[in-house]
């Protein structure tokens, strides 16, 4: 007969609390995300008022940090944790999701550090991101294959991961062609706004247990709306190639409000961990109607209305849901009730306040109003939100205390 050996009940709960932090796939991509969130605002501020010397434009800064950094870890860390689920498959593995993480990590560190000091440094981060990149969506990609359920929305967040890769790749190339726009673009509406969109309609709908039917062609048409978007926003030095783009934003606008209307969804009778979730879908056909509008008048008053509707989309849209789906995940998997307190309200407005004013600024350069102390508004209420985000939530995702 064999026996088995008690743990003292002092060392089971040191052992419990030394171990958390890296017991579920989502919290060290949750707090890298964060981490970094506050980390590249800071560099980015500090290269476009010209305190830091950057190794690539800061414009290119801006938009890689944020997307590869901040929102593709956020990602990792709750696909990695619902995928199977969509699938039907086998989790992910903790030796693997803990290398994709420390390679994250590594890489961000690199990254960040060769953005201001060397450039060989920076380059070296990039490929550091870019690898870890790569085996995360081969894991996606395998548990699409080996799943039982051979899920359509699967299939769509597999393919935006697809374009992340080229638009990553195309970023790391940008070092030394010029492949800056197409790098952007693609990585902007293909990967991230399209991966955004293609999780939110399948995860909302059934938080909010809609009874309507699904749409198969739905996700399929805002693909090839967004990829002519994406051709488009490469290509619009042209008035004509500006025209085209206001009306496929029209178009599209016009079809994803109409979707999101035949939901259904409980709008003003829900709790707030689910109207952020609906607050934050209906900025997309909002902001491409904005963007429409935008265009028109710069074309009648040769305006600059400098990166407006990009803003509304990438604080609108995706910010506020992923503030909404990331609050929902930790609470849920920290055996927490999915329920948002005061604190955690306040912080779904906060992001709107961070949309105004940046909303604002670009109101201010577009009508020469010269304030431009908006622009320090808008850096400082987002520093704000992931600072007490961080604050709010780390304590849980590392230690799965209590809130």
């Amino acid at each position: 007969m064999k026996f088995q050996t008690q743990v003292p009940l002092q060392e089971t709960k040191s052992q419990k609390k030394q171990n958390y932090f890296l017991s579920q796939v989502h919290q060290p991509f949750f707090v890298l995300g964060i981490v970094n969130a506050l980390a590249v605002m800071l560099i980015f501020v500090l290269g476009y008022k010209g305190i830091l010397n950057l190794e690539m434009s800061a414009l290119n800064f801006h938009v890689y940090s944020l997307i590869f950094l901040v929102f593709t870890n956020a990602f990792s860390g709750f696909l990695l944790t619902t995928f199977p689920r969509f699938c039907q498959s086998s989790l992910v593995t903790k030796q693997y999701y803990l290398k994709l993480s420390f390679a994250s990590s590594l890489g961000s560190l690199v990254f960040l550090v060769g953005s201001f000091t060397n450039y060989m440094l920076m380059l070296f981060g990039m490929i550091i991101l870019f690898i870890s990149h790569i085996y995360t969506v081969l894991k996606l990609r395998s548990i699409f294959l080996t799943g039982m359920s051979k899920d359509q929305d699967a299939h769509w967040i597999i393919m935006a991961h697809k374009f992340g890769l080229v638009g990553h790749l195309l970023f790391i190339l940008s070092l030394f062609i010029d492949a800056s726009n197409i790098a952007i673009n693609i990585s902007f509406y293909m990967f991230l706004i399209f991966l955004t969109f293609s999780v939110a309609q399948r995860m909302i709908p059934f938080f909010s247990h809609s009874n309507a039917s699904k749409d198969e062609r739905f996700t399929n048409t805002v693909f090839v709306f967004f990829f002519i978007k994406t051709l488009l926003n490469i290509f619009n030095d042209n008035t004509y190639v500006k025209i085209a783009e206001i009306i496929i934003d029209a178009i599209l606008g016009l079809y994803l409000l109409g979707e999101f209307l035949r939901w259904k969804l409980p709008l003003f009778n829900s709790s707030a961990i689910l109207w952020v979730l609906y607050l934050g879908l209906f900025w997309l056909p909002t902001a491409l109607f904005v963007n429409a509008l935008s265009l028109m008048l710069e074309l009648i008053f040769d305006a600059n209305f400098y990166y407006l509707s990009i803003h509304l989309i990438a604080i609108g849209f995706l910010t506020t849901l992923l503030i909404g789906f990331g609050s929902r995940v930790i609470l849920g998997h920290s055996g927490q009730e999915t329920k948002a307190d005061k604190i955690t309200t306040m912080l779904f407005w906060f992001v709107q306040v961070i949309l105004f004013f940046r909303v604002a600024y670009s109101l201010n350069i577009a009508f020469g109003l010269k304030m431009d102390f908006l622009f320090d508004f808008s850096y400082t209420s987002w520093i704000l939100v992931f600072l007490i985000w961080a604050m709010r939530y780390t304590k849980v995702l590392v230690f799965g205390k209590k809130i």
